[in-house]
């Protein structure tokens, strides 16, 4: 690739953290710019803030990929009254397109929360919560002698795929009927005339935001003019997919010897915790940002640490003495996430910078 587009950048960003992950709240997705621009340089940032844009037109890129939404909630006016719409309009002015890819990357067993977990040294690593209602199932039915190719296709395509399994489906043999009429143009049988063919029935299962490039696909490699297929939304948890997730330590420690190498760890200069436990934990879960809405499943899945961010005073009696929560800033708990972000742009781009935002947009000071 000579050139890439800032729709090739979001493509490629959506790959890993597809927007239908995303919460009904949030706001993901190309916020300003024009997607078949093509791409000179590309910043990274956790916030897109008034100085981040500045940084970016010294550096000379055009399109800034962050973690937070700039714009969250619906924007009735443009008139530079706020922090957020003056970025816009400086944004807007300098051609700087803003890419934001938030609780669609903390969805994903790649993303925010995988690479907390890498930093901390977890092993075993699974998601806390997962979700429901983004797995899909195809149905179709291939003569015998062409299952291979068409599940060939099915596979490439992204179907079958079940946790550490890949290739995975369900075959069964029956006999299949029809009678071509007089417009078809059959690749097996005779107008006007019954055919039986030995058929295998396929099933497959695929994340839900594939279905259109799966049946396109499967009508691409089925060998009838007329394909026969069914899709079901299924109710599964879809385990690469949801909120948090939950790992080991390689050895377990002392609590207060724990949380003083988080600090270390995550770069944290202050961590608000509940009372450390007397046994020696092992089994830590993590949240980038507010996570406090997992603590129920961080306790009922045996946690002995729960790392997250902005948990309110009430909050932290939720632990209970079940659990040792550890706050350790909504900042901090993602910054690394700019790691994560350009790791994955520079295995795919060269042509362009790349390049990791200094800005420091942590809200908050520490006395």
């Amino acid at each position: 690739m000579t050139t890439a587009t800032i729709k090739d950048v979001t493509n490629h960003l959506e790959m890993l953290a597809p927007k239908s992950y995303q919460e009904s709240y949030d706001n993901c997705g190309l916020l300003t710019g024009n997607a078949d621009v093509v791409v000179k340089g590309v910043l990274v940032t956790l916030d897109c803030t008034e100085n981040v844009v500045d940084e970016a037109i010294k550096n000379k890129c055009n399109l800034i990929v962050a973690h937070h939404p700039i714009i969250f909630k619906g924007l009735k006016k443009i008139t530079g009254q706020t922090y957020v719409e003056r970025t816009i309009i400086k944004a807007i002015k300098n051609d700087i397109a803003i890419y934001a890819i938030h609780t669609n990357l903390d969805h994903v067993h790649t993303g925010v929360n995988k690479k907390i977990a890498e930093k901390i040294g977890l092993k075993n690593v699974r998601i806390l919560r997962p979700r429901k209602d983004t797995l899909m199932k195809l149905v179709t039915f291939v003569p015998k002698e062409k299952t291979g190719d068409v599940l060939n296709a099915l596979h490439k395509a992204g179907a079958g795929n079940i946790g550490n399994y890949k290739n995975c489906s369900f075959q069964m043999i029956g006999e299949g009927a029809f009678m071509p009429t007089g417009n078809a143009a059959p690749n097996i049988g005779k107008t006007n005339q019954l055919e039986h063919v030995e058929e295998t029935r396929i099933e497959v299962i695929f994340p839900e935001h594939l279905s259109r490039k799966i049946v396109e696909v499967l009508k691409q490699a089925h060998p009838y003019e007329e394909v026969a297929y069914y899709l079901s939304r299924l109710e599964n948890e879809n385990q690469e997919v949801g909120a948090g997730m939950i790992g080991d330590l390689e050895v377990a420690m002392e609590p207060i010897a724990f949380l003083s190498g988080l600090k270390i760890q995550m770069n944290v200069n202050l961590i608000r915790h509940t009372a450390p436990s007397k046994k020696e934990v092992k089994k830590i879960a993590v949240c980038g940002g507010a996570g406090s809405f997992l603590l129920p499943q961080a306790i009922s899945q045996g946690a002995d640490v729960f790392v997250s961010a902005d948990f309110k005073y009430h909050e932290f009696f939720d632990a209970d003495s079940k659990i040792m929560i550890a706050d350790i800033g909504h900042y901090e708990s993602e910054q690394f996430t700019k790691d994560l972000l350009v790791e994955v742009l520079k295995e795919k781009f060269s042509t362009f910078a790349i390049i990791f935002s200094k800005t420091d947009t942590n809200p908050l000071s520490y006395f």
